[in-house]
């Protein structure tokens, strides 16, 4: 950062405030300690360590989301210039990504890309998704136990995501593999070199297998890749690399968002047994109880910005293309929008979390989530109506800002059975 652009100091900017503190396992175990501290000393906090502004509060992330710009991928010739060449071929990528565009670029992009995930399409999958719950569901059932993770939270949204996109269904843990070194960068405050091979090798991958497809007849018609490249916007065409950059964010932001929500969703309410109980006496409050759950353990921790312009946000002076991270997981549990915050309450009705984003930037793939999100909870618990949590140390992957666990053991019965203590 040059000199002219130090911002002032902020009320704490010592280590025990930053992120980076997420990279101690006990603080990835429960991040909210962290996130409250930030809210309750220094809600817009300089955090010397990531060289941006921290912002935690509801009505701040929510001025983020909405006003800031998404354009905060470096070009190639900025990678370049930096001595990261090496990051080149990732980076041709990202920048033609809606997630990282500002209109009218990403209005052009997201206009049609959103119409395959219309609440509308979406529904009408309900019933073939419950299927895939079901299919899943049952290969587990005679052995008593279900890894929530491996068994059904990866595979339902890899195979739905797969159906949608159009290409062919057999791919889907080949794209999950891919999905998971993708999500890693994305989630992530630095770049790991040590990962930098097995990352570049999946984007240069998927590139290829996307490329291919959009070239054989295996292609499903009514899948994004085809809507996307047939798709003509007042006269304008998508590129073949536009098409294949946005099938790759499309594919990993629907496995990586499902496959969190179910795996924290039922962490949370083995953790909340009263929970679990109202749940269980009335499973038609499943819709209510996922909306509870996204904002409880949210699957996309934060997001980063830029500020389009010199600003005052919280009372400090934000510089112009300066970096904000708007952490929505801390938004969500900001105790001014949300009483109580830190209680799980499946009942809970004033509930506008931000877990999906906000603004242009909503997350358009919300309904289908949401949707397998239902489904899979009614299923686990129409089918399996008593969980417990096996023993052993729980494992969050260390993806910083897309929270998951890598694995979730639970035994399951039919008839009530003491459960174990659930440990934190």
């Amino acid at each position: 950062m040059a000199p002219n652009q130090s911002p002032q100091k902020s009320a704490g900017t010592d280590s025990a405030l930053s992120l980076f503190q997420l990279l101690d396992p006990e603080v990835l175990g429960n991040p909210y300690p962290l996130y409250h501290r930030l809210q309750s000393e220094d809600p817009v906090h300089w955090d010397p360590f990531l060289h941006a502004w921290v912002v935690t509060r509801y009505q701040d992330v929510v001025r983020v989301l909405r006003e800031f710009s998404a354009e905060r991928t470096p070009t190639p010739e900025q990678l370049s210039a930096m001595g990261l060449s090496d990051l080149n071929p990732i980076a041709q990528v990202m920048v033609k990504q809606m997630l990282f565009l500002d209109p009218p670029s990403h209005t052009r992009i997201r206009g049609l890309a959103s119409q395959a995930f219309t609440p509308q399409r979406v529904e009408a999958l309900r019933s073939h998704i419950r299927e895939i719950v079901q299919t899943l569901l049952k290969a587990v059932e005679e052995k008593g136990c279900i890894d929530v993770i491996a068994d059904l939270a990866e595979p339902l949204p890899c195979i739905v995501t797969a159906e949608m996109l159009g290409v062919p269904v057999e791919d889907h843990r080949q794209l999950k593999l891919w999905s998971q070194d993708f999500a890693e960068m994305l989630g992530n405050f630095q770049y790991n070199p040590d990962h930098v091979p097995s990352i570049l090798k999946s984007t240069q991958q998927m590139t290829a297998y996307f490329r291919s497809a959009m070239r054989t007849e295996k292609l499903r018609p009514t899948g994004l890749v085809s809507s996307l490249m047939n798709a003509e916007v007042q006269g304008d065409r998508f590129t073949e690399d536009e098409v294949i950059a946005n099938c790759i964010v499309t594919m990993v932001g629907g496995q990586e968002t499902t496959t969190n929500l179910i795996g924290n969703g039922v962490l949370s309410l083995l953790r909340n047994p009263g929970e679990l109980e109202k749940l269980r006496a009335n499973p038609s409050g499943v819709p209510l109880a996922v909306e509870e759950l996204l904002r409880y353990e949210s699957p996309s921790q934060h997001t980063g910005r830029l500020a389009p312009a010199d600003t005052e946000l919280g009372g400090k002076s934000i510089r112009k293309r300066q970096a904000v991270m708007a952490v929505m997981a801390a938004a969500n549990r900001d105790p001014e929008r949300f009483p109580d915050p830190d209680r799980l309450d499946i009942t809970r009705t004033d509930n506008r979390h931000v877990a999906f984003g906000w603004g242009a930037h909503f997350c358009f793939g919300a309904p289908l989530a949401r949707i397998e999100g239902q489904i899979a909870f009614e299923e686990l618990l129409r089918r399996f109506p008593h969980w417990s949590l096996a023993p052993g140390p729980l494992i969050w992957r260390t993806n910083l800002g897309l929270r998951g666990l890598t694995s979730l053991p639970v035994r399951f019965a039919r008839s009530m059975q003491s459960e174990h203590a659930i440990p934190n």
